[in-house]
């Protein structure tokens, strides 16, 4: 079958695939993604490298002839080539990437895994998947283009996924007539940018992936190019991996307990060498052991490298659970606090104080973004004031932790040091990240340990302690219904107080307005300042609009189970709005007060909450009595 220059071409046999893979199994391999803004040509480049490096069998050939007829897309009747590469429908329709792409192939040198991913904005967060286990990146832009924002934005993403070599491919020089002052213009006008990125290598080649051009072979058409081709690039380029001189790093997926004799801990090596007899620390705890035998599915090493999925066993006893790391040779951070950039990837915005989940490899942790220290414009790299972070927006940020995370900072190791951020309520991933380094501010701050505990404050007050959140929108009831109750359990001899949203602003509270941010805020003062109570033994009643689950989620968190006790004060908003018993109502709809819940912001009722109390249905003294018989039933009083 000829090829596009209309030489012969030998097609490779149909052979078995393992076999395929055995005859390349001690070649180096080298992860690289593509990347760049829309219609630069990435799944072309990819598809061509596969069909020049002669990696197609006779039906994947067959099927891309008959695709390629069908698409139309090529105007001339050659081979479309992106169709290898876009699988998913709505990407062969509207001649776009979606989804990451991933393909394999080898040459007689090296062994490649290449993803392909998306240039559109929408989909930055695939294209940072692809980025966060790739080696060197291949940045394609459009030769008629120029550099692009999205190609800034890639860029500043391929950096932060700790990828320093980028092979610029500046792709569809045919139809600039192969210009060299376009070349040049554009790599001077990349260069530029980049210098502020830490990417460390850009290696510039002209190219034109539908003909072909400084694929696999020097071009006629670019004679004034003397620099190589892409594949000869790839395949003789060499990486610099920092984790290569770290020492052990084994996060720990699962505790391996298939009989009574045999306690193991199995997971995936991150970086380094382990072997029998070394001497390793356990973290976050601290304890050493020794490795005593490492197994795997095929029996005993005496040695196993990074990438390698085994289990070791030790000479010791110790605590080591999912979320442990064994480590040797300098051992890994251990904080609780620490500084990371953030790409922030969900349609809602990313509010600071809010309680998200951090997972890194085993690891999980609750995480609040303590403090957004600026915003990065992608395009100027300038750093910006900002309270959130919107959907594909760049920051700098301060973590809080609710337990000591393990990690290496990701400049060191990108296994160690790389996390996500998953909603609590949706479990969807909301945003990614990479740790820079540990705040130790709070090294010197412990709990003190009191003589006096939380039960023994209760016993004595004859209740048990319980935090009960009104929540509902304004003027709903809800201090009405909470002032009720606590003079109710006055009069039942019990010790309670009521913690009111309008009061705590007097005060604790009195800096914050009224912005989503400011609400997250208030809401996480009052949840600490409410734990105190419980923690004093006294039954608080914290009334608040508190229009997110998030934040209630949170505050459910901050005391023991049962002790936490969810009232939603159900009233419909036109009820509220009848009664408007400040006026509040009134001045939103004039205009005269912005961000008012259940108008222009949003109230997320209680899906599960303890108590629902239906003030249109019942009056508050019969509503106060439905609280009081909760608490009965459930021993708090």
């Amino acid at each position: 079958m000829p090829d596009i220059a209309g030489n012969d071409m030998k097609l490779p046999p149909a052979e078995d695939f393992e076999a395929y893979l055995h005859r390349n199994e001690n070649k180096d391999l080298l992860r690289f993604i593509t990347c760049g803004s829309v219609d630069d040509g990435k799944s072309t480049l990819i598809g061509r490298l596969l069909y020049d490096s002669r990696q197609l069998f006779d039906d994947q050939l067959s099927a891309l002839e008959k695709d390629s007829t069908h698409s139309g897309s090529v105007s001339d009747g050659g081979l479309d080539f992106s169709l290898l590469v876009d699988g998913l429908a709505a990407e062969r329709e509207q001649g776009i990437t979606i989804d990451v792409a991933y393909r394999f192939f080898a040459t007689d040198k090296r062994k490649f895994i290449v993803a392909d991913t998306p240039g559109h904005e929408q989909y930055t967060r695939n294209m940072a998947t692809g980025a966060s286990t790739a080696d060197l990146a291949v940045l394609l832009i459009d030769a008629r283009k120029g550099v692009l924002e999205q190609t800034r934005r890639h860029s500043f993403i391929v950096s932060l996924m700790g990828i320093r070599d980028v092979v610029l491919a500046i792709n569809k020089m045919d139809l600039v007539d192969f210009d060299q002052k376009v070349f040049d213009t554009i790599v001077a006008d990349y260069r530029q940018f980049a210098q502020g990125l830490g990417i460390r290598h850009v290696t510039a080649i002209p190219m034109s992936a539908r003909n072909g051009d400084n694929i696999t072979g020097a071009s006629e058409n670019t004679p004034w190019y003397k620099g190589e081709a892409l594949l000869p690039f790839l395949e003789t380029v060499r990486i610099e991996r920092p984790e290569d001189s770290l020492g052990l790093r084994f996060p720990v997926q699962w505790v391996n307990r298939p009989n009574l004799d045999f306690r193991g801990y199995s997971g995936t090596i991150a970086a380094g060498l382990v072997r029998k007899g070394d001497t390793v620390t356990v973290l976050p705890g601290g304890r050493t052991s020794q490795v005593t035998s490492i197994v795997t599915q095929d029996g005993e090493l005496e040695v196993a490298g990074a990438g390698e999925a085994v289990t070791l066993t030790l000479a010791h006893e110790i605590d080591v659970s999912r979320g442990s790391v064994i480590a040797s040779g300098a051992v890994p951070v251990v904080a609780e606090q620490a500084a990371a950039h953030i790409l922030w990837m969900a349609p809602e915005p990313m509010l600071p104080g809010r309680f998200y989940e951090l997972r890194l490899h085993s690891q999980s942790a609750g995480v609040q973004i303590s403090e957004i220290k600026h915003k990065i414009n992608v395009n100027s790299l300038e750093k910006l004031a900002a309270k959130r972070l919107e959907l594909n927006e760049l920051g700098v940020c301060n973590l809080t932790l609710d337990r000591p995370l393990v990690f290496d900072p990701y400049s060191q190791n990108r296994m160690m040091g790389g996390f996500i951020i998953v909603d609590r309520l949706t479990n969807a991933t909301v945003g990614c990240g990479t740790l820079d380094f540990a705040l130790r501010r709070d090294a010197n701050v412990h709990w003190q340990q009191l003589e006096v505990d939380k039960q023994q404050r209760a016993a004595i007050k004859g209740q048990k302690p319980a935090m009960l959140w009104f929540t509902g929108l304004s003027g709903a009831g809800k201090s009405t219904v909470a002032s009720l109750v606590e003079k109710k359990l006055f009069s039942l001899g019990r010790h309670a107080y009521v913690l009111d949203g309008d009061n705590i602003r007097h005060g604790l509270s009195r800096d914050l307005g009224f912005t989503d941010e400011d609400r997250v805020e208030n809401i996480r003062r009052a949840a600490e300042a409410a734990r105190l109570f419980v923690d004093a033994g006294m039954i608080v009643l914290v009334s608040f609009i508190s229009p997110f689950r998030s934040e209630r989620q949170m505050a459910r968190g901050l005391v023991a189970p049962g002790e936490f006790v969810e009232v939603y004060v159900s009233t419909p908003q036109s009820e509220c709005e009848k009664r408007d018993p400040k006026g509040l109502y009134a001045k939103a709809r004039a205009g005269d007060l912005p961000h008012f819940t259940g108008l222009d912001s949003k109230y997320e009722p209680p899906e599960n909450a303890e108590i629902v109390l239906d003030t249109c249905a019942k009056d508050p003294e019969t509503l106060s009595n439905e609280v009081i018989a909760y608490l009965r039933e459930q021993g708090i009083i």
